[in-house]
This record gives C-alpha cells, structure tokens and sequence, in this order.
C-alpha cells in the first residue's frame, strides 16, 4: 500500500533555540482536553543534533502538549526538561551512550511504575527498552489517567520479544490504574510495530497473548480510518541516510487509548502527525511525531445518553 502525500509543513523560521517551558506550568493547555505527543527524536549525535532539537522545541512550544513521550534522549536533555518546568519520568534503562526515553507532564504525576521488559535473552541487545506507567490527576471531567509510555526491543525479527513485551506492559498499566483509581489509560510511545503486528494486534484488543487480552483503540485509526499514516518512511531523508535505508515505510509510533467493557473511556477529537517535512531546510527526526487531543465522550460508555 503506497502511502498517502506527506502533509505540507507551514513555513517557519527557526532563530534560536525556544524553550519547551510550558506558559502555564501545572494546568492543562485547554480545560478538559488532554494534549498527548509522542516522537522518537534521533539521538543528538546524528545528524546535526542541535538544529534538529531546535526545531523540535518550537513545535512543542507550538502544539502545547500536556504530556511529552519522547525516545532517544539523553540524561542531560531529560534534566533540561525538568529544567524547564516538565515533570519527568525517565525510563528504567539508559543505554551505554546515555540515551534512552522519558515521559513528562506539565502537571504532577502520581503513582507510578516501571519495568525493564527483559523478556528473553535476546532483550540484552536493546539495553533501553523498557515501559513506565505513571498515575496523572487531571481536574474533572477527565480524573486521574494512567499514562503508559512504552518502548520496546526494536530490531525487525523480535516480535516474539515484543509480543512478551506488550503483555507485560498491559499487566502493568492495569495494576497500576486499579492501585490509584484511574478511569483511563492512555498508552503511547514508539512501539517499533505497524497495526497488523501480532503486538499491537494484542493492545488493539484484536487477539489474545499469553492466555490474556486487552483492548485500546487506535487514535490514528479512529481519526483517519484506512488511511496508512508512516511514521518511519523511505521518504523522509534521514530513514534514507540511516542505518534502515531499505526501510518501505510502517507506521510504528502510536497513541492507544483504554477501554472498558464498552468502548474507550476517552474520545479522540484530534490525532495528527507532526513534523514530516522539513523545517528550514532541517529535518527533525528519522520518525514522525504524533500528537492527540483527548476529550471526555459525549456520554460515559456502559450507559444510554440521558441516564
């Protein structure tokens, strides 16, 4: 399936670094709308880093996301979040060159937990993969949200690893929403699997692993139905000078949310890619970012409207 034009980017000048400060630290961007953003970054070290992550940083300032997952980050750039206002979770594991993934939020998180996906042997060849799950309390109507940021081994031949993986991450999530009394979940991250892989088949509720099954529903999907929405494309020019230059295109960054015995408990009113052309003449990542709009339903699923 061939995928569909890239979106046009809106021209704009990059000058100088912008800061990722959020204008009103401990409030949400829009009342009641959960803004969530997801993109694998590239590690700094590629490919002229800092005109990348200067690009990055005004386009976070521009979409004013409530939660931030990010991989391929360094330590240094995670403390410059928190820096800069962003309560922030790394991830379990930093690989040996300092890079690995974060999850942040512009207001407090509570509970939380994490686990290092060590699943098989083979995992020990992807030293930063790992899931954390954090407990955001939001004001009402949305509550507390069990936010997932989930990475797994990433090499093409380990979907049984990620597979594992996946079950571990959903066990987590439900573990953790039940201890803090969340009524959602919003997974998220690169999940190094495109919508048909056995994986993400297991998150989207469309078959059972390991003698369990969950069930979120595809922001992507839900949004723009049919439509195959790469994240990781032949045409961006830094998946054609990487180290995947054979790379046909898949769309492997997503945003999953929960659902209950009917339905999701939070509707999708936005889900877009960002950052799919170049900005100034610099592109931003090997991956395109994804970002979302969550909204309470028009009604609480498990009831008629008017109940």
């Amino acid at each position: 399936m061939r995928e569909t034009a890239e979106t046009a980017e809106t021209a704009r000048k990059q000058t100088t670094k912008t800061e990722t400060a959020p204008k009103e630290a401990g409030a949400l961007q829009r009342p009641g709308v959960l803004r969530v953003m997801t993109m694998n970054v590239l590690a700094p070290g590629y490919a002229d880093g800092e005109a990348r992550r200067a690009v990055l940083h005004e386009e976070v300032r521009r979409l004013a996301p409530d939660v931030l997952a990010l991989q391929e980050v360094t330590r240094r750039e995670a403390d410059g979040l928190a820096a800069d206002g962003w309560h922030v979770v790394p991830h379990p594991a930093w690989g040996p060159d300092g890079v690995g993934a974060v999850l942040a939020a512009r207001l407090p998180f509570g509970a939380r937990a994490s686990d290092r996906l060590a699943v098989t042997e083979r995992t020990s060849r992807t030293p930063w993969c790992g899931v954390v799950a954090s407990g955001l309390p939001l004001p009402e109507p949305l509550g507390t949200v069990v936010l997932v940021h989930h990475k797994p081994s990433w090499p093409y031949g380990f979907e049984r690893e990620r597979e594992l993986q996946a079950v571990a991450a959903a066990r987590l999530a439900e573990e953790l929403r039940e201890r803090c009394g969340a009524r959602h979940t919003v997974l998220l991250g690169d999940l190094d699997a495109p919508p048909e892989a056995a994986s993400l088949r297991f998150l989207r509720g469309l078959a059972s692993l390991e003698g369990t099954s969950v069930c979120h529903q595809d922001a992507w999907e839900a949004v723009h139905p049919g439509e195959p929405g790469w994240t990781f494309s032949p045409r961006n020019p830094l998946v054609r000078d990487g180290d995947m230059p054979e790379e046909a295109g898949r769309r492997i960054d997503h945003i999953l949310v929960g659902c209950g015995p009917c339905g999701p408990g939070l509707h999708i009113a936005r889900c877009e890619r960002v950052l799919t052309g170049p900005v100034d003449g610099v592109q931003a990542s090997d991956h395109y970012g994804l970002f979302a709009d969550l909204t309470p339903p028009h009604h609480p699923p498990g009831r008629w409207a008017g109940e």
